[in-house]
């Protein structure tokens, strides 16, 4: 018999986490036992969560002692969100396995899983969904289109914006791109296939295995990267090392036409820098998906400034991303468990 806990929260119910958990190929008969974090909140409320917990991670929640004490003989885990703490993991006695619906691991104690040997697979839901929102938010930016659209709602017929003298096709842009985990692969790939040429910082990838993937893009350093490119795509994840990593620094290497897209975490950028940087117009313009405070605060300064496009959080929000996670979550379970090649499988995006 395998003993299988899922945790469900607002964005994933725990009833599909349920109906996945039952499709694993693990030992039969299968028990799953359902609890809820949060799952009375409104998603707006669960925004606020969602930022304590990419901020802060797992350790400053308390979980029902109930779950703590089925934890005991559990097997597999299945959540999205819910923090998976040290507490909950060392009360574990037969856990094996724990899977999130996300490609994020700041909800789960990777240490504390590590020193027990319990694997930790993710999934990226909504990696499709978050590229092809990087992409347009670069032709919102570049193109003035959400500006324009925001003019004519008016009554104002606007043709002229503050990078006239910059403007022109994507084709004709460098696009440089920090981080090359699952969703800037997925950017690059799109990129490749609009004929933007592309370049690369990210210390962690082999050149090889992105040649071997068919994709095309230059590696360079850090500085080179926003020095040379004309649009700067952020998709990094948050480590003492990429916390503020694009500061007054890096901010004063980037060309006066250049533009910053970030659908990835806010922390990666100073806000003070960025802030006084689009004030100066020392780049072009910025566009944004993710914030330092969600929601917004009305008097914050980046809704003054004319040369910004902000949307509220919503790259990776389809129909089909985040509710479906789980079936993707138990491919991709089945698939490690198939082919079963080592203790730990933990991996970001």
């Amino acid at each position: 018999m395998s003993k299988v806990v899922v945790i469900g929260d607002p964005m994933v119910k725990s009833d599909t986490l349920e109906d996945a958990a039952y499709q694993l190929e693990i030992e039969k008969p299968i028990k799953v036992k359902k609890y809820e974090w949060k799952s009375n909140n409104t998603i707006e409320e669960f925004q606020k969560f969602i930022k304590d917990i990419e901020s802060y991670g797992p350790e400053n929640y308390k979980m029902p002692k109930e779950l703590k004490n089925d934890i005991e003989d559990t097997d597999y885990i299945l959540c999205h969100l819910a923090p998976i703490n040290s507490e909950l993991i060392n009360s574990a006695r037969r856990l094996k396995l724990i899977g999130t619906c996300r490609g994020g691991l700041e909800h789960i104690n990777v240490h504390a899983c590590q020193e027990k040997n319990i694997t930790v697979i993710n999934v990226y839901r909504n990696t499709e969904s978050v590229a092809e929102f990087t992409i347009g938010l670069m032709l919102a930016e570049t193109r003035n289109i959400a500006r324009s659209h925001y003019f004519l709602k008016q009554g104002k017929w606007v043709k002229n914006f503050p990078n006239d003298k910059f403007k022109t096709t994507l084709k004709n842009l460098k696009v440089g791109l920090l981080g090359l985990g699952n969703i800037g692969k997925a950017v690059l790939k799109k990129l490749n296939a609009l004929e933007v040429k592309a370049i690369t910082y990210d210390p962690y990838i082999d050149i090889n295995e992105i040649k071997n993937q068919g994709l095309f893009t230059d590696m360079v350093d850090l500085e080179t990267l926003f020095s040379e490119s004309d649009i700067i795509s952020l998709h990094a994840r948050i480590t003492e090392t990429t916390k503020n990593i694009v500061n007054r620094n890096l901010l004063s290497l980037m060309k006066p036409s250049s533009y910053l897209i970030n659908t990835s975490r806010a922390e990666l950028i100073n806000k003070c820098d960025l802030i006084n940087a689009l004030k100066e117009h020392k780049i072009a313009g910025v566009a944004l998906d993710v914030y330092w405070d969600e929601p917004v605060n009305p008097d914050d300064e980046l809704l003054k400034l004319e040369n910004v496009t902000l949307t509220p959080h919503i790259a990776g929000d389809t129909v089909d991303a985040i509710p479906k996670s789980p079936y993707l979550l138990k491919d991709k379970i089945n698939e490690y468990l198939k082919n079963y090649k080592q203790k730990n499988s933990v991996s970001y995006s």
